[in-house]
């Protein structure tokens, strides 16, 4: 049988139409995002992890697409977190730094979050682990999009375990929905605890979409491994500890495939930042990326980054187009069509690069990186350039046995200041002084060679690309205000 030319014509058109068209889901798919806290860059098997294996993570990666330069907002857990519920830069939200038990403020109420996008388009909403964007009840994740939450307000150390200020902490809280279940609860059991109620959630949602939100505990310190997984590894209790958040993925990713559910669900895989560097054995590696947490060196900001959807992200793929964790929201926005939120954010869809689009690119001409109020570096293509900031490293010998480096030295009024500086005198670090400095990420992603007098040309470009941004958002290195800011909600005890 032979078309008319002209109707043969439109069914090429409308072949080539189907494989350029914006993705249409006949059943919106369920996400699962897991978070691990503090782990580093070089933390499993396909980024370099030494003395602990990660099968369940690499299989992710070779199932899935493993993005080599994704990045957070910041490099410290409240404000990590609230980029990536929000789709700002936490400095817009005036939510720098990490809440602890005497914080009382918290997510502002108007601010559009993952979790309501997603229970405002239907989906099943559950969370498992820390939450940390507001300790106080009106900021509880079951008053922001969460059907369902287990876990705790604030970071582990912030209770009897704290290695310098353990007198001063209040019990832990262990939340299930919005009551009080434990306190100081036993906290080797965090990562099963957390897998058994995901998987159930799991279960229990399978027959509509879910959104699952997991931001570990682990390995967090103080670290702990539950008994089937103490002393498994050849890297001491972090390994043991890594080996058992792979587990943990392992069974989620298991249950996805018993339920017939892998092939519709999104898996999605990063930390909240770089390793916790001071507490040495305790911590993880960010090789041969420089420095970690609390700092923008690339070992603080750069994280491992999995994504995994069965024929729709490309399995074995490894892409180097840098993006962060501002993108999430808008990505997975545009991805299940939900609603965008009505205030201004920095956020941009990373749709195309996700899944692989030809020529898909980052969204964005250059990604900012702030410590607390300060813009202390700004990256563009393969460039990064810092402009003169202090910044901390490890004070002596890293630390030892959930100790802090410089442990038994800190002095203490050294251990109550405030800001990143603060958190960074109480966990062993020094601080010291950068000079304005420019690197070349594709050939020094160490960040160990100043090239800035030889590229004057790219100095001028990206401080100008950071001047909007400081005029916006604001720059305390420099002084200014800025005028894109909001702040967040505060809750005062009566």
């Amino acid at each position: 049988m032979q078309f008319p030319k002209k109707k043969f014509l439109r069914v090429i058109l409308a072949f080539a139409a189907c494989l350029t068209t914006p993705l249409v889901l006949a059943t919106p798919p369920n996400v699962v995002f897991i978070v691990a806290d503090d782990m580093g860059y070089a933390d499993m098997g396909t980024q370099g992890a030494r003395g602990f294996e990660t099968p369940n993570l690499d299989r992710l990666a070779a199932e899935g697409t493993r993005f080599t330069d994704f990045y957070v907002a910041q490099s410290v857990c409240t404000a990590s977190r609230a980029a990536l519920m929000t789709g700002c830069y936490p400095n817009r939200l005036g939510m720098q730094g990490a809440y602890n038990h005497t914080s009382m403020d918290g997510i502002a109420s108007d601010e559009w979050l993952l979790s309501e996008m997603f229970k405002d388009q239907g989906y099943a909403t559950a969370g498992m682990g820390k939450w940390h964007l507001g300790t106080r009840m009106k900021f509880h994740p079951l008053r922001h999009g969460f059907d369902e939450w287990l876990g705790i307000p604030y970071s582990n150390d912030n209770s009897k375990y704290h290695p310098t200020l353990a007198a001063e902490m209040p019990p832990l809280p262990f939340y299930d929905g919005e009551k009080v279940i434990e306190y100081d609860p036993d906290q080797s059991l965090f990562t099963k605890r957390f897998t058994e109620r995901a998987i159930d959630f799991i279960v229990r949602n399978s027959t509509k979409p879910f959104f699952l939100y997991m931001p570990h505990v682990m390995p967090h310190v103080p670290i702990f491994a539950s008994d089937g997984f103490r002393g498994q590894s050849q890297a001491g209790l972090y390994g043991d500890v890594i080996q058992e958040l792979d587990w943990s993925v392992g069974e989620v990713l298991g249950t996805l495939k018993r339920l017939q559910l892998e092939d519709n669900t999104i898996v999605i895989f990063i930390s909240d930042n770089g390793p916790f560097l001071s507490y040495g054995e305790h911590a993880g590696s960010a090789k041969p990326l420089r420095e970690g947490k609390l700092t923008t060196f690339e070992g603080g900001v750069r994280v491992p980054c999995l994504v995994r959807w069965p024929s729709r992200v490309p399995a074995g793929r490894i892409c180097a187009e840098p993006f962060m964790g501002i993108d999430w929201l808008p990505t997975l926005t545009e991805i299940v069509g939900g609603r965008a939120s009505t205030l201004p954010t920095d956020g941009r869809s990373a749709k195309g690069m996700i899944l692989g689009e030809r020529d898909a690119k980052s969204p964005h001409e250059a990604l900012y990186f702030y410590s607390g109020t300060a813009l202390q570096a700004v990256r563009s293509g393969s460039w990064k350039l810092h402009f003169p900031h202090p910044y901390i490293t490890t004070a002596g010998e890293p630390g030892r046995g959930g100790k802090p480096s410089n442990y038994g030295k800190l002095a203490p009024a050294s251990i109550r200041l405030s800001g990143v500086e603060g958190i960074a005198t109480r966990h062993g670090y020094r601080i010291e002084q950068l000079e304005l400095s420019l690197f070349d990420l594709n050939t020094d992603p160490g960040e160990a060679v100043n090239v800035a007098a030889r590229n004057p040309d790219v100095v001028k470009r990206l401080t100008a690309l950071a001047e909007f941004v400081q005029q916006d958002l604001g720059d305390s290195l420099t002084n200014t205000k800025g005028s894109g800011l909001r702040s967040p909600d505060v809750d005062t005890p009566h």
